[in-house]
C-alpha cells in the first residue's frame, strides 16, 4: 500500500474515496457468468496529494493485474470515436513533424493509433502492449512498416526507444502505479536526443467535479489533471510544448520534448487549488449521486420498465459494481450493450451481466438506456431508432 505520493514523493496525502472488493480488471470480460461473478477483486483507497495534485489508489496491488490479449480495450467500433481519432492522429503527425519518421508507441493496445500515424505520415512504427493480438484484427495499409510486441513495457524494453524519432503514450500512464519512475525511465532512454513525446490520458478534474464514480476503477491506479501531469513531466526532465483537452474535455493531450522542465508554464497547468476544491466536492457529493441513480433505476423497475447500460467497458464495470448490481441479487439491470462484437456473449466481471449487441434491443425493448459515456448518446439514439426502439429514454450518466 502506498503511503506517499508516487508522483512527487510527498507523504502528506489525503484518502477521500473508498470502495471494497471491486474487480481487479475492467477490460477483461468473462466467458461465463460463473467466472464473472468470482472474478478477483481489490480495494480502492483513492488519495489526493495536495503538494502536486496527483490522485492515486493507495491500496493498489499490481499483482492483481495481468494484462494480456484477453483485454478488450478498443473504442474503435464507434463511428463517433473513429472520426475523432483520425483527426487526433493527423494533429500528432503534423505537430511532431512525423512525416517519414519512426514512432514508438508504449501501450499501443490493438495498434490502431500507431497504424493511423504511419498511414497519415508515411513513416514506420513500433508498438508494445500485452493486449496486442499478432496477426489478428488490425487492418492497415502500413502493415509492412509496423512492428508489434505483445509484451508489457519494462526497463528491459528501453532499447526500443534507441531508434525512436517520436514517442506516443496513450491511455497507459493511468494504469501504472510508480508514475515518476516510469517517466524517468523514458527520459533516461532518450538521453540527449531531441525526441518529441505525445501523451494522452483521462482527465481527472472533470471526474471529481461531476462525481463520476464510474470513472474510478481498479485498473486505473493513477489519475491526472492537466497540471499534475505537466508537473510530473517537468520534474522528470521534459519541457511542455502544448497541453489541452480533447473528446468533450474527457482526455488530456500533452506534447513535449526533452529539456530541463523550465519551458513557459501553460494556462491549464494552474489547477492545484481547483483540484483540491474538486476533491472535497467529490467526497461530499458522490454518496448522493449514487443514491439518486439507484433511485432512478428502481423507479423504472417499479413501473415495469427494463433498464440496460450501454458500454461494457471500464465505466460500465465501475457503475454496476458501485451500485451493487450483482445479478445474483435483485439487480435491476440484466444486460450491458456494446457495439464491439468481441465483447458480445461475454459477461461483466464482478456483477455478471451478459453483454449483448445492439440488435438484441429490438427484442428486449428497453425503456431506459444508461449511456456510460454521454458523448455517445446521439449515436446510441440513432442506433435504437434504426432498430425501431424509439420509445426508450437514453441518458448519459
Amino acid at each position: 500500500m502506498a503511503t506517499s505520493c508516487p508522483a512527487c514523493g510527498d507523504a502528506d496525502v489525503d484518502v477521500f474515496y473508498e470502495q471494497k472488493g471491486v474487480p481487479s480488471h475492467s477490460v477483461k470480460l468473462m466467458p461465463s457468468r460463473e467466472t464473472a461473478l468470482t472474478f478477483p477483486t481489490g480495494d480502492l483507497r483513492i488519495a489526493f496529494c495536495p503538494s502536486c495534485g496527483f490522485v492515486f489508489n493507495a491500496a493498489f496491488d499490481a499483482t492483481l493485474n495481468a494484462y494480456d490479449q484477453d483485454c478488450e480495450e478498443t473504442q474503435g467500433f464507434s463511428p463517433h470515436f473513429q472520426l475523432w481519432i483520425v483527426g487526433l492522429a493527423q494533429r500528432v503527425v503534423d505537430q511532431l513533424e512525423l512525416q517519414g519518421k519512426h514512432t514508438v508507441e508504449i501501450g499501443c493496445g490493438k495498434g490502431e493509433f500507431l497504424a493511423l500515424v504511419a498511414e497519415l505520415g508515411g513513416g514506420t512504427g513500433t508498438g508494445i502492449d500485452p493486449a496486442y493480438i499478432p496477426g489478428g484484427r488490425l487492418e492497415t495499409t502500413a502493415a509492412d512498416r509496423l512492428t508489434f510486441l505483445s509484451e508489457l513495457f519494462t526497463a528491459e524494453h528501453t532499447g526500443l526507444l534507441d531508434d525512436a524519432q517520436a514517442i506516443a503514450h496513450r491511455h497507459t500512464l493511468e494504469h501504472i502505479a510508480p508514475v515518476a519512475e516510469h517517466v524517468r525511465m523514458i527520459r533516461s532512454a532518450i538521453g540527449d536526443r531531441d525526441v518529441p513525446i505525445f501523451f494522452e490520458l483521462p482527465e481527472t478534474l472533470r471526474v471529481l467535479r461531476e462525481g463520476a464514480f464510474w470513472d474510478v476503477y481498479y485498473e486505473h491506479c493513477s489519475y491526472f489533471t492537466p497540471g499534475s501531469l505537466a508537473r510530473l513531466m517537468r520534474r522528470e526532465g521534459f519541457d511542455i510544448t502544448d497541453l489541452g483537452l480533447e473528446y468533450d474535455d474527457q482526455y488530456i493531450v500533452l506534447f513535449g520534448r526533452p529539456g530541463d522542465g523550465t519551458s513557459p508554464v501553460l494556462a491549464l497547468e494552474d489547477d492545484l487549488s481547483a483540484t483540491a476544491t474538486a476533491v472535497e466536492q467529490f467526497r461530499t457529493e458522490v454518496p448522493a449521486r449514487i443514491a439518486a441513480l439507484q433511485e432512478r433505476i428502481d423507479e423504472e423497475r417499479v413501473r415495469g420498465g427494463r433498464v440496460v447500460i450501454w458500454g461494457a467497458g471500464s465505466k460500465g464495470v465501475a457503475f454496476l459494481t458501485t451500485l451493487g448490481m450483482d445479478v445474483r441479487g435483485e439487480a435491476a439491470i440484466e444486460y450491458a450493450v456494446d457495439i464491439n462484437p468481441h465483447k458480445q456473449g461475454q459477461f461483466m466481471p464482478g456483477t455478471g451481466q451478459e453483454v449483448v449487441g445492439p440488435a438484441f434491443m429490438a427484442e428486449y425493448r428497453p425503456t431506459l438506456v444508461l449511456a456510460m459515456n454521454p458523448v455517445y448518446v446521439e449515436e446510441i439514439s440513432r442506433e435504437l431508432a434504426g432498430l425501431g426502439v424509439d420509445d426508450a429514454t437514453v441518458i448519459g450518466v
